[in-house]
């Protein structure tokens, strides 16, 4: 009997941990995870999400930072037939409730409290920690999955225009495409050694994690001070001997011009997820891929190897089709345009998604009847994007229909910026758009009209809107305006927006300087760690350029300075130096831990936990 999709995928895993069991599956930072013990461990979690109620029906969250823990728990959802939801821990209380609630999870996976307010009756939590000795206790094999090709293999959440993010739902199908053809295209095998740089909530991360399990290669975990360090993660990545990377293209920008030894054991730098504006130069030890591709349409779309020092005032091109995807550049009136004219973007094939989340109505605007195929239930998903075909068939990005927009690989939707920025008390009417600053990324801007009687500062509109969204879609530069330009349709007209300058721009309030010894002692490990001494006491760990993996590193940095037990968790709730300082004191005492909340969470239910043991 043929196999099933979401059979298949499990069983490629374990036959690798059959055939090579001591092999090393995942690393990072001296952790090493063989494939054998990522089996198990995945069996025996499986087994537990089982006894909590898992099925096909009803997605597991998995709240985890980029860890051997992540790889084990997405491989247990799979194996107990459910979806995985992968959710970045830093992001901010309220967009993971919402996330939890929207995709009507069943359980949370999770480790050291990360997932603290998210909880309730309808979604209890793993904590892979605190139920170690539970989860040890199930068995350390179990059926396979009864997945059908169809069903969800995991749900993305992409940021929405609407004021809220949605959610992106990629069948066994889809992802079981991807993984073949990147096996194929790149010619994986298991003494490759790749990366995973992506956060857990990009849909990136999906594809640098399965094309390699299911080939028995290695899988190596940076700090995560490196990921946007080119020279340093340079280093890392020569220090590991890795083969494979997927560098966001800001990054992969920056890495090109860097000097590379002749004998480096990188072969492939696969990039993508924003236009790529160089080729790279003569001499470069490594292929470079560029690649595109839609969350909707399962991570890639096209790729294509990018030449070096490619013809002059050309952009490098976003290659040809992967297998079993097609592309179609299309008029207003869904007629295809000749190579060379423009269009837009629309994808067909196996790489589609379902459609989104409890979204019916923007499902069938923006997944549509395929015209151009006779299969039945043929679908199109309209991009947005605008592209040219090459007389090669090589296919040239152009651009946006609309105003969404990419910033170190993150696809934003200045609505949802905008839509917060006016719910705040001094906001009348807002704008957000990406400007180039003349590096290799851009930079997220928003413009305001605020109301006579008050201006808040730059500081106060990203504290409110860090309650609401992830950092990446907070903007880091805030320019008032007497009111926004509008074109003759009354639309905003974007390009008649200033440029931020010293009289145009909202500033921050002064630094705040440390009021005791304690604030002064963790207001220093802070700035050591975030390489910058320009940082109040006030000013929020997050906005300042730290994220959830620093902020593993802080805590250990704080546990160390203090001998105290402090749970990661804290600094999600409590992210200023004297929040922290507060917290610390508070443990110092002996105080419920509990006073470490904010407003916000104090009214907060104790979050049910269970993992279950057969009698």
């Amino acid at each position: 009997m043929e196999s099933t999709m979401g059979e298949r995928l499990t069983e490629l895993v374990k036959e690798r941990a059959q055939a090579r069991p001591g092999s090393i599956a995942v690393s990072a930072e001296g952790e090493n995870l063989t494939y054998g013990a990522l089996e198990l461990e995945a069996n025996r979690l499986a087994g537990c999400l089982l006894s909590n109620g898992a099925d096909d029906a009803r997605p597991i969250i998995l709240c985890l930072p980029r860890s051997p823990a992540l790889v084990v728990s997405a491989l247990a959802v799979l194996k107990a037939g459910a979806p995985y939801v992968p959710i970045d821990p830093a992001w901010p209380l309220e967009r993971l409730k919402f996330v939890a609630e929207d995709s009507e999870a069943a359980l949370v996976v999770t480790q050291q409290g990360l997932a603290s307010g998210i909880a309730s009756d309808q979604c209890p939590v793993v904590d892979l920690q605190e139920d170690a000795e539970e989860i040890s206790r199930f068995p350390a094999s179990l059926p396979p999955p009864t997945s059908k090709a169809q069903d969800l293999a995991y749900i993305i959440y992409t940021s929405g225009s609407t004021g809220q993010p949605k959610g992106v739902e990629i069948t066994h199908e889809a992802l079981l495409n991807l993984v073949d053809w990147h096996k194929r295209a790149f010619q994986v095998t298991p003494a490759d050694r790749a990366t995973l740089l992506a956060s857990p909530g990009f849909d990136a991360s999906v594809w640098e994690l399965w094309p390699y399990l299911c080939t028995g290669a290695s899988l190596h975990i940076p700090k995560d001070s490196l990921r946007n360090n080119a020279e340093g993660l340079r280093d890392w990545l020569l220090a590991q001997d890795i083969t494979i990377t997927f560098v966001p293209t800001p990054l992969a920008e920056l890495m090109m011009g860097l000097e590379w030894p002749h004998a480096t054991p990188l072969r492939l730098m696969l990039t993508g997820a924003d236009a790529l504006r160089q080729y790279p130069p003569k001499g470069l030890p490594f292929q470079l891929i560029n690649n595109y591709g839609p969350t909707e349409c399962t991570v890639v779309t096209t790729s294509g190897v990018v030449p070096a020092c490619g013809p002059s005032g050309t952009l490098p091109s976003i290659g040809k089709p992967i297998s079993n995807v097609q592309v179609l550049l299309l008029d207003e009136n869904l007629k295809q345009v000749p190579a060379g004219a423009t269009g837009e973007l629309y994808v067909s094939g196996k790489g589609l998604a379902r459609g989104y989340l409890n979204r019916p109505a923007l499902t069938a605007e923006k997944f549509i009847a395929n015209p151009f195929s006779a299969e039945p239930g043929s679908r199109l998903y309209r991009t947005g994007d605008l592209a040219q075909f090459r007389p090669d068939g090589q296919i040239d990005f152009l651009g946006r229909t609309d105003d969404q927009i990419k910033i170190r690989g993150y696809r934003i939707e200045p609505g949802e910026i905008i839509a917060w920025l006016c719910r705040h008390p001094s906001v009348q009417a807002s704008c957000a758009i990406a400007r180039d600053n003349g590096t290799a990324e851009k930079e997220l801007v928003a413009y305001i009209v605020t109301s006579r009687e008050s201006e808040p500062s730059a500081e106060e509109l990203r504290r409110f809107l860090l309650l609401h969204l992830p950092e990446y879609l907070v903007p880091k530069i805030f320019v008032l305006l007497e009111s926004l330009p509008l074109n003759s349709s009354g639309k905003v007209d974007r390009r008649a927006l200033p440029p931020p300058n010293e009289s145009n721009t909202l500033t921050s309030r002064s630094v705040a300087p440390p009021q005791t010894s304690l604030q002064e002692e963790v207001l220093s490990i802070v700035a050591d760690l975030l390489g910058s001494h320009e940082i109040g006491v006030n000013d929020n760990f997050f906005i300042q350029g730290g994220n959830s993996l620093l902020g593993a590193q802080l805590i250990a940095r704080l546990r160390k300075a203090f001998d105290l037990k402090i749970p990661l968790g804290m600094l999600f709730t409590a992210p200023t130096v004297a929040q922290l300082s507060a917290g610390i004191e508070q443990l110092r005492t002996g105080q419920p831990e509990e006073t470490h909340e904010p407003a916000c969470s104090n009214n907060e239910e104790p979050h049910p936990r269970s993992c279950h043991v057969p009698a």
